[in-house]
């Protein structure tokens, strides 16, 4: 039970961490130096590397999946119209751009193949062949043995 009520905690608190990172990321998206778009950069950076970082230390595609369900859900709540008619995310190639590359992101995240597991060992036999022991040496060839004749 404790494991359960602990992995839900987490799964919870990844999606409201994804969500701050989509929402700061939305709302700075839109910054340019001249025809950089600076803002989408840095954000794109941030959202990936706490993808990345959620499923390298957890090793969880759910927690990871739950992080990049807040980021999409922020991101897809703030770019619409809002109740006084602003507009957060403008419909223009860089808007478009941000929304579809928040979604890769994540599926990107997610979908990524875990290397960690160990491989598959090589089919050996369970019982092994019986080894034969190697013959015992009781004498030397070429070398002539000289017995003591006072019989000790």
């Amino acid at each position: 039970m404790n494991t359960w009520l602990s992995r839900i905690l987490s799964w919870a608190a990844a999606a409201v961490v994804g969500g701050v990172y989509g929402i700061a990321g939305t709302i700075a998206h839109s910054l340019t130096w001249g025809p950089v778009p600076v803002g989408l950069i840095v954000a794109a950076i941030a959202c990936a590397a706490l993808l990345v970082a959620i499923r390298a230390l957890t090793h969880d595609r759910a927690s990871t999946l739950a992080a990049g369900l807040g980021m999409l859900g922020m991101v897809t709540l703030i770019s619409g119209v809002g109740p006084g008619g602003s507009v957060v995310v403008a419909d223009t190639i860089w808007g478009r751009v941000w929304i579809y590359l928040v979604a890769g992101l994540v599926l990107l995240a997610v979908a990524w193949p875990r290397f960690s597991r160990p491989q598959a060992a090589a089919i050996v036999p369970a019982t092994p062949a019986p080894v034969e022991a190697p013959p015992i040496v009781t004498s030397v060839p070429g070398v002539r043995e000289e017995r003591a004749s006072d019989g000790t």
